[in-house]
């Protein structure tokens, strides 16, 4: 049964390690295998006030969710030898990765849950900092790793979201009157 705690913690410092290393150290390079993640995911996340349309359909789709199932049932597959000789770790394992596909799914089709419930990955996608804040389910590795910086609830986010707001608000458009002059054609 020692498995079970175990393979939670594992869980969560690979997700972390993924995330860090992975995603965003090897990722940020356009066409890199895993550039999927910076490029696609965190540009539809910033647009669309931390929602990515893409998990709203298949999760079996070639897009940026569809590329996170590919990767999580890779490395369940890759686990599946240690089942005979660990059999919790693997089974707590395997949920580990369940769980983080829907909190993750969850949080990219509902910002108010995810400012609620996880907010280190809602700072993670619209803070000024998306080198920080790597856990998704928990911020438990980013605190003790020192990598946690909050952003929900602050000032900074106050100010960045009335500024979004501007910026998403129509010009107002120039009404011609008797007084205007009318452009020559």
């Amino acid at each position: 049964m020692i498995g079970i705690p175990l393979a939670w913690a594992y869980g969560h410092v690979a997700e972390w390690a993924i995330h860090r290393w992975v995603l965003h150290g090897a990722g940020k390079k356009r066409g890199a295998p895993f550039s999927f993640h910076f490029h696609e995911h965190h540009r539809a996340s910033r647009t669309n006030n931390f929602v990515d349309p893409v998990y709203q359909g298949s999760p079996f789709q070639w897009n940026a969710a569809g590329k996170e199932t590919l990767a999580l049932g890779l490395l369940t597959l890759a686990h599946i030898p240690l089942l005979p000789i660990a059999p919790w770790f693997t089974v707590t394992l395997f949920a580990s990765g369940v769980q983080y596909y829907r909190v993750h799914k969850r949080s990219h089709l509902d910002t108010d849950w995810a400012r609620e419930h996880i907010p280190w990955h809602y700072d993670h996608h619209m803070g000024p900092d998306q080198d920080a804040n790597w856990g998704v389910r928990s911020d438990w590795v980013d605190r003790l790793l020192g990598t946690r910086v909050e952003y929900a609830g602050t000032e900074k986010e106050a100010k960045d979201r009335r500024r979004r707001e501007r910026r998403a608000q129509p010009a107002p458009s120039p009404e011609v009157t008797p007084e205007t002059p009318r452009r020559a054609a």
